[in-house]
């Protein structure tokens, strides 16, 4: 199994990026896809989830609004679009797949992690 996400980069605050994650080797519409961070010296947090359907969406508090995530099951990716982009966000994204439709903002039920592409938000 392989998850690939990229799309990250530098922008300056109040700008936008769109991450991607690409999927192989498993049957990508039976996961849960989620999108986590972590930022220097911080533990690794949950950012947002859909569920296999796109039915469900899940955010943090502090992203609701400014975050959009969807996917495309027939292309095996999942996106994050991240708008009016703090110097907060600044962090290392990681997209990971859970079989489940539940305990979907644990890292821990996440059974495939992709490598991670950074984003770095300067004020």
């Amino acid at each position: 199994v392989q998850l690939q996400a990229f799309g990250g980069g530098l922008v300056q605050a109040g700008g936008s990026l769109r991450l991607s994650c690409g999927a192989s080797g498993l049957t990508f519409g039976s996961y849960t896809m989620g999108w986590f961070r972590q930022a220097p010296g911080k533990e690794r947090e949950f950012v947002s989830a859909i569920i296999w359907s796109g039915g469900s969406t899940y955010y943090v508090d502090s992203e609701k609004g400014r975050f959009t995530i969807s996917r495309d099951n027939a292309k095996n990716t999942v996106y994050l679009q991240m708008n009016s982009l703090k110097p907060e966000d600044t962090a290392v994204y990681y997209c990971a797949a859970n079989p489940r439709n539940s305990q979907v903002t644990r890292n821990y039920f996440y059974t495939y992690w992709g490598q991670g592409t950074l984003v770095t938000v300067s004020s």
